[in-house]
């Protein structure tokens, strides 16, 4: 039976996934290989993790280490296997994604983020890589290396991350708030107030008459949003779904792994129901884009389950869809229809066009714009996999405009 990735919308090529329970053998399964994928978590939506071979790196050892302010672990963990083992040493990152389900490294290479004006993705928390060539050698880049900037959000096809080091602060509380029907003109009118409002600030939508719900992650207690109201009861993202899955609301405070991702470490919430695209764009162009998306409205409306808004900080990691720009994210939550998003995805593309916006890599799209580094990205990758062992077709349809620059 092959595999499958998380929303059930790609067959994976490879009739087996490997797991090396070392180092040494993970080294032999790449070098006997002509073209092979790392898989994560499988939170994928295209092709990205596709290949004739799929090796995981969740038999490798946790091998947690924290020091000097950091911790180094197997990178083939999930967010949430590590942040129950930062909280027990009264530490955290600095952020996470709305799944703790994710893994590490697979998070960091397609440049994946939580929420906050604040706050860069969740690449921008990396300290130090360890990497596995093709050819077999085994390299360390630290943050201010040549190369480093380049290898972070690697896209899968650069090397095999086998070890990652990150930033870490001491354990925190956040709470969180949701406030419901907060009107398009409070919006556009207030959108800095409104994303400076907690330390992550998420708003949902279906893009109709108002806004669904606006997520307030916060350290203190927010009473009031503008003309949006707040919430008696607790809300899943998606509007009239059973709650059951989601973090505590209702201003109750709890540790940061249970309050900054929307979905509680013990569910896998979704598996299987849905396929994502998201969009990123200067920030600047807020305003002018949920225009443009109110007018799609009733066009997406068939297939869309819910769209969150959120802002990330600008970061200097080439592939990052954040280099050098403070954005904020579109996200769209679909059905499973993959001909329908597609379609859809088309639509998204040129109607956003105008505002620069870049794709995230892990989710459906259809094209993505050149990068100012991207050319520097293909250099890199032609040097640290002379072979081309981790390259696969969609990475050379994605990374075309890159070539082209």
């Amino acid at each position: 039976m092959t595999e499958v990735n998380w929303g059930g919308n790609l067959r994976y090529r490879a009739e087996a996934i490997q797991r090396p329970a070392s180092l040494d053998e993970l080294r032999e399964i790449v070098a006997a290989a002509e073209q092979i994928q790392v898989l994560g978590s499988r939170h994928s939506f295209n092709a990205i993790a596709d290949g004739e071979q799929l090796v995981s790196l969740a038999g490798l050892p946790a091998d947690v280490v924290v020091e000097d302010g950091a911790v180094s672990c197997n990178a083939g963990l999930t967010y949430g296997e590590l942040a129950v083992e930062l909280d027990r040493r009264g530490l955290a990152l600095h952020n996470l994604a709305s799944l703790p389900h994710i893994s590490v490294a697979g998070a960091i290479a397609t440049g994946t983020h939580g929420s906050g004006d604040g706050n860069g993705n969740l690449a921008t928390a990396v300290r130090a890589v360890e990497l596995l060539t093709s050819t077999g050698d085994v390299v360390r880049l630290a943050r201010g290396d040549d190369d480093f900037d380049g290898v972070v959000v690697g896209l899968g096809a650069v090397c095999a991350v086998t070890r990652v080091t990150l930033d870490v602060r001491p354990a925190f509380e956040i709470r969180q708030q949701v406030f419901e029907g907060l009107s398009w003109e409070a919006l556009d009118e207030h959108f800095d107030a409104i994303t400076a409002a907690g330390y992550s600030v998420s708003a949902f939508t279906r893009w109709g008459a108002a806004v669904d719900a606006v997520w307030v992650k916060s350290r203190d207690a927010v009473t009031e949003l503008f003309d949006a109201r707040p919430a008696t009861l607790e809300r899943h993202p998606i509007i009239g779904l059973d709650p059951v899955n989601a973090t505590p609301q209702l201003g109750v405070p709890g540790p940061w792994w249970d309050r900054l991702p929307h979905f509680r470490l013990g569910f896998t919430p979704s598996n299987g129901e849905e396929i994502q695209s998201e969009y990123l764009l200067p920030r600047e162009h807020a305003r002018a884009a949920f225009a443009v998306m109110r007018g799609l409205a009733d066009q997406i409306a068939p297939i869309l389950q819910i769209c969150e808004i959120r802002t990330i900080a600008a970061d200097g990691l080439w592939m990052s869809p954040m280099y050098e720009r403070d954005t904020v994210a579109l996200h769209f939550t679909w059905v499973r229809d993959q001909e329908a998003v597609e379609r859809a995805v088309g639509l998204l593309e040129d109607a956003l066009a105008p505002f620069d916006p870049r794709p995230h890599w892990g989710k459906v799209f259809r094209s993505a714009p050149p990068y100012p580094r991207g050319a520097d990205f293909l250099a890199l990758r032609d040097r640290y996999d002379p072979r081309g062992a981790f390259r696969n077709a969609w990475f050379s349809a994605a990374t075309a405009p890159q070539r082209a620059r």
